[in-house]
């Protein structure tokens, strides 16, 4: 029962990407054949891979990483505090800094990592740009040999499903039906490439990010049946 494990040892993350350029342009004629093949699948006949390439950054082969938002429960008797704090800047600066984050503070057998969708892309995306820009992957995001039981990854969509693998529940819809309050100035996912190449605002992204970070916390203690968070026991550090 997820009710045991000890809220000190999980931290909770999300994590924010974007196509790796700003144009369809910008890549070489290799890249462009092999966009066009990897997202044939998903768009429509008549949308052209260029027109599609602005979604990007959700294939970690076509996107990049431009802030991880990470969250910690800090508990002192009754006090209860709920830490924030982001990675942002050139990729492989965050990513280093998110490896030294867990291989300092969370590198226990006990520690655990939670996102939302984090086991189909929250930690896949990680790992696969820190390769990419080759950096060795942390323990606790290398599965290679480890068995289901030994995976340290909780998701919040998984312990929804109740087994049930066929549904998908967002992020936003479930904290809806949960009853999480939502900020109303939220941007939504899909304004994070215009956002962050157009606008260049890195903060409003970092916002939404550790809003999110907060939210699947939010979702982890309703899960729990336990008291939501409020506004002053979170801290951004």
């Amino acid at each position: 029962m997820i009710k045991r494990i000890n809220l000190e040892h999980i931290l909770f993350l999300d994590i924010e990407t974007v196509p790796q350029y700003e144009n369809f342009d910008e890549l070489d004629d290799t890249s462009k054949t092999l966009w066009e093949l990897k997202s044939q699948y998903q768009r429509k006949d008549e949308i052209s891979a260029e027109e599609f390439y602005e979604r990007a950054g959700i294939w970690a082969e076509f996107g990049k990483i431009v802030c991880i938002s990470v969250g910690y429960f800090v508990l002192k008797g009754d006090v209860r505090n709920f830490r924030v704090t982001s990675f942002h800047g050139d990729e492989i600066s965050i990513l280093k800094e998110f490896k030294a984050l867990l291989e300092i503070h969370f590198n226990k057998p006990h520690h655990l990592l939670c996102a939302h969708n984090g086991k189909e892309f929250d930690f896949p995306y990680i790992a696969r740009r820190m390769i990419i820009n080759s950096i060795d992957i942390p323990f606790k995001l290398d599965l290679f040999g480890k068995k289901p039981w030994e995976v340290p990854h909780l998701d919040t969509l998984e312990l929804w499903k109740f087994g049930d693998y066929k549904t998908f529940t967002s992020l936003k819809l479930m904290a809806h039906v949960l009853g999480i309050p939502s900020p109303k100035d939220d941007i939504d996912g899909s304004q994070v490439r215009s956002v962050y190449y157009d606008e260049k605002d890195i903060d409003r992204i970092i916002t939404y990010c550790e809003k999110d970070a907060v939210t699947v916390a939010q979702i982890f203690l309703k899960l729990r049946n336990e008291e939501m968070l409020r506004d002053d026991e979170i801290l951004s550090v």
